[in-house]
């Protein structure tokens, strides 16, 4: 019996399961499944995002089902547009063995006359927007009278939209007797009012803990000047060839204009807020998932319901007022199982609303340094060596070998390794040169390093995320290899193919001894001390690995013309028109 079966799944479900691959139900799913199909109960079910909560209604949903009747049995609501196609997409992949179920999406921006034919025809399982829904239900074009189960999907995220008298006057126009299922990240006052009020004795489940962080994201904060939030946006970017991020601004002006400065500067960036129409929506959202923009800069409300499992990073251009927002936020990374990153830009009039929400989220945030220009330069130049190692070889380039062998003719293997590897440290070298030191305070921690009579010494290692390490694992080897204390071994950042970290001086005979030739399952792992400032947050590593490239962009205070664009990629022939 695999997994889901023990979960009580009929064979239609099991054999989409197989489809799509699923080995193993998440932890909401193995909660909330047996329930929802074993008996007629209200749920109220607290979660993240990224765990696995369409599933863990959708399979029971769809099991209980009458798939020969055409009336509307199960309405589910979800805050955007975004997220009401993915559910209905995911719904209809989990029913495609059921035989006459059909799932229908309502949404604004879209025909209501076409949606109203659709459900004319005959459909189940309703997946609506809640100002659309409640439009239809006014026109009389949609009955939901005789539904036997409604889930309100990402409820906080609707009542923080604005949607609390829409969904209050949707659910009048349900039966007392329907199964009512919720589910949330968070539980804020008005999702338990909508708990009391329509539902009754509900079963409470919750993965992790009320208004917690995920645990597989980790909270980063760099404290700057005022005026220097977008610098270190750019800094921070570079620093991390391989970003794929939504960026968050408190405003649809700040969102913008972040935007429109990105992609003047060569990133490839997209802006997503409230002011654009749905077509400029879905052209932005649709170039992201396929990381043709590999930065979103966004509003809260316009990111409510984007779903896409691989995003790396979320950036806090600035603090939302509310804390439940952050955790909105924060929860755009990290899913799936998968680590990620929240970073935020603070000023030092800020830090108490890092520590606010440290205590609600249960989660300490790190204080990190802005890197240098210096320290960037050597992270996209390790990014390009991987990169041109990891090229396959076009064939057709044989063709033009001889001519380009004439033209290179007498330079030798290190001279050539060295003009491939100038073309892009001068170019960045130029870009970082004489910047200055864009953080406004060091933490406490940070000054009695700095402080120590032997100073902060700063490594390259050559593994990194490819072979399975994130900062945490990465950090627990280090310190159980070389048998070091909890404190010893910090500021590690983890690349690719690639990592830094810190250890005090005192230890840097011992690692750079014990590291000489050290194997790890047949590989040697190699370890040197960076040319990077002393213990500051960037580094580099071995002369013969070959280094990294990266990006321009404008300056730190002036205007940089260069035309390499991020993580190594030339800067994107698309201008701000082809998205928006």
């Amino acid at each position: 019996m695999t997994k889901f079966e023990a979960l009580g799944l009929n064979k239609p479900l099991l054999d989409a399961v197989a489809d799509m691959g699923f080995e193993s139900p998440s932890e909401v799913q193995e909660k909330a499944i047996p329930i929802l199909l074993e008996s007629e109960t209200d749920l109220v079910a607290l979660a993240q995002t990224g765990t696995g909560k369409t599933a863990a209604f959708g399979f029971p949903l769809i099991q209980k089902l009458d798939s020969n009747s055409r009336t509307t049995q199960g309405l589910i609501l979800s805050p955007t547009r975004e997220l009401c196609l993915q559910i209905t997409n995911e719904m209809q992949a989990y029913s495609k063995y059921v035989k006459g179920l059909s799932t229908v999406a309502i949404y604004g921006g879209a025909s209501i006359t076409e949606q109203a034919r659709q459900i004319k025809r005959g459909a189940q399982i309703v997946v609506a927007t809640p100002g659309r829904m409640k439009d239809m239900i006014g026109r009389g074009l949609v009955d939901i009278s005789k539904i036997d189960y409604c889930i309100l999907d990402e409820a906080d995220e609707m009542l923080n939209m604005g949607f609390y008298e829409d969904i209050k006057d949707i659910l009048s126009n349900t039966p007392a007797d329907k199964s009512t299922w919720l589910f949330s990240a968070t539980m804020p006052k008005e999702v338990s009012i909508i708990a009391k009020k329509f539902m009754h004795s509900p079963v409470e489940i919750t993965v992790g803990t009320k208004n917690a962080g995920t645990s597989t994201v980790q909270h980063e904060y760099y404290v700057v000047g005022g005026r220097d939030r977008y610098a270190a946006l750019k800094r921070l970017s570079d620093a991390n060839p391989d970003i794929f991020s939504v960026v968050f601004c408190r405003t649809k002006r700040d969102t913008q204009r972040v935007a429109e400065k990105l992609i003047e500067d060569g990133y490839n960036a997209g802006a997503l807020h409230g002011d654009l129409s749905q077509n400029q929506r879905d052209l932005v959202m649709n170039a992201f998932r396929k990381k043709q923009i590999q930065m979103l800069v966004a509003t809260d409300v316009a990111a409510r319901g984007i779903d896409v499992d691989d995003i790396t990073h979320v950036i806090n251009y600035q603090l939302p007022d509310e804390i439940e927002t952050y955790t909105h936020r924060s929860g755009r990374t990290g899913r799936a199982g998968k680590n990620g990153i929240s970073m935020v830009i603070v000023t030092r009039s800020e830090m108490r609303k890092i520590h606010a929400i440290e205590k609600k989220i249960k989660q300490e945030f790190v204080n990190k340094i802005i890197p240098t220009g210096i320290e960037i330069c050597e992270i996209q130049l390790y990014h390009l060596a991987n990169k041109i190692k990891d090229t396959k070889i076009n064939k057709d380039v044989e063709n033009y070998l001889p001519a380009i062998n004439d033209v290179l003719d007498g330079i030798d293997r290190d001279e050539l390794i060295k003009k491939i590897v100038s073309v892009e440290f001068t170019r960045f070298s130029n870009y970082y040169n004489k910047t200055k030191d864009l953080n406004a305070t060091v933490s406490e921690k940070s000054a009695a390093r700095k402080s120590t009579s032997g100073g902060s010494v700063r490594y390259f290692i050559n593994v990194g995320e490819k072979d399975g390490y994130d900062w945490m694992s990465l950090k627990d080897f280090l310190r159980d290899t070389l048998n070091l204390g909890k404190e010893d071994v910090y500021k590690v950042d983890t690349k690719d193919t690639f990592s830094f970290f810190n250890t005090e001086a005192e230890h840097k005979d011992q690692i750079l001894s014990f590291f000489t030739d050290f194997k790890l399952n047949g590989r040697f792992i190699n370890v040197e001390v960076s040319n990077s400032p002393e213990g500051s947050g960037g580094g580099r590593g071995r002369k013969d690995k070959g280094k990294k490239r990266g990006r321009g962009g404008k300056n730190d205070k002036n205007s940089y013309k260069g035309k390499a664009s991020r993580s190594g990629k030339r800067r994107s022939k698309k201008s701000r028109s082809d998205f928006f």
